[in-house]
């Protein structure tokens, strides 16, 4: 007999559930994007449809949806789920896990999947205890992670795992999942509201492909608003768009790579852009600098020698004035360094140089007292 008590419970519990949580698909055909993963005839859609699943990774920005895939493979896969946050489980835990799911198996009531959210936490000894019973089938593994799984996971573990990326969704695909909310009985498809299309398409935009924004943005400007939702009311609502910039991982370095290859060929407007993707995102200004002044050497050189000058110049600069005025000079800088002569010929010299001290026979130095001894050098380095 149900539990009146449990069930009166459970109900106010999903009144304070947040509607990107509720919305959560629960099947596959309800999952929108990724379709690099999830269309048809598609590996990740053909393991989970045929119950053939192995350990995997989930690799990808926050809003891609790593965690609502983890539930839809609880849901359509036969088996027993343990869900965790990596920083919140120990050792302990883990063990007791691996010891049921042996259990499971010798009773035949099927797999345990335990799915660990944030897996780039998990210490490399708590990786270490689950290696065993990933590799022997015992568990499969489901991680989900934002850092690149390579620097942050262990490498015995991922090469036990498949490792999928998750992209950022696309404008149509958040307006999507939106226009969902406002039907499905889940969202607010019991009530009656009018939400312009100009407000939904602010959304979409400002989301930069993360789901779980968009659907807090409509859940403020519905909760905060009495009638119809315009594109002020949108705005208001979300008012800042969201950068993806983590100056402590994958995107403090792939954006640096941006704005080098994108000077490095001449597209002034590229680069631009990612400078002011990493100001926007408060990015030490010094280290951008030092990145300039490295190229101004590397790239340039001496096809154009005042570059480095140019660089020394604004990183003084930069140090005595700060933000946001310095933004000008890294402005100046990118822009002179862009539309510059490119030569690598003084780099490619002292590497070349440098290759043949530490490989080639030594050279002896000339007697310092003899005017007339040169050193017998007969490579050519710089031509």
């Amino acid at each position: 007999m149900p539990d009146l008590f449990f069930e009166q419970s459970s109900k106010k519990r999903d009144l304070v559930r947040p509607l990107a949580d509720r919305m959560r698909p629960c099947t596959l055909d309800e999952v929108v994007g990724q379709e690099h993963l999830l269309g048809m005839d598609m590996l990740l859609r053909r393991m989970i449809s045929g119950d053939t699943l192995t350990s995997i990774l989930f690799w990808g920005v926050p809003g891609t949806g790593k965690t609502t895939l983890a539930h839809v493979i609880a849901h359509e896969t036969e088996g027993h789920v343990e869900t965790y946050n990596a920083a919140m489980i120990g050792v302990k835990d883990i063990r007791r896990i691996i010891e049921e799911s042996k259990k499971r198996i010798e009773q035949q009531s099927g797999r345990t999947i335990l799915f660990l959210d944030e897996i780039h936490r998990f210490s490399r000894s708590q990786q270490d205890v689950l290696l065993e019973a990933v590799e022997q089938g015992i568990l499969v593994l489901i991680g989900a992670t934002t850092e690149n799984p390579s620097y942050s996971v262990n490498n015995a573990l991922i090469s036990r795992s498949t490792v999928f990326k998750l992209e950022p969704l696309s404008e149509k695909d958040i307006a999507k999942i939106l226009r969902h909310a406002l039907k499905d009985s889940r969202g607010f498809g019991a009530l009656t509201i009018q939400v312009d299309n100009d407000a939904i398409a602010h959304w979409a935009k400002y989301a930069d492909g993360d789901a779980r924004r968009a659907l807090n943005a409509l859940e403020i400007a519905i909760g905060s608003t009495q009638g119809k939702i315009t594109f002020e009311v949108a705005e208001q609502s979300m008012q800042r768009k969201a950068v993806r910039y983590d100056k402590h991982g994958d995107g403090h370095y792939d954006h640096a790579s941006a704005l080098i290859k994108s000077v490095r060929a001449g597209e002034t407007d590229a680069a631009l852009y990612w400078l002011a993707s990493m100001l926007e995102a408060g990015e030490d200004p010094r280290f951008i600098a030092r990145r300039m002044s490295i190229f101004a050497s590397e790239d340039i050189g001496l096809a154009d020698p005042r570059a480095l000058e140019q660089a020394a110049s604004a990183w003084l600069i930069i140090e005595r004035v700060g933000m946001p005025e310095c933004q000008l000079t890294l402005s100046q800088l990118v822009i002179y360094l862009s539309k510059a002569p490119k030569s690598r010929s003084a780099y490619d010299a002292i590497l070349h140089a440098r290759d043949d001290v530490a490989n080639q026979r030594s050279v002896l130095a000339p007697n310092d007292r003899d005017p007339n001894s040169l050193p017998n050098i007969t490579a050519k380095y710089f031509t």
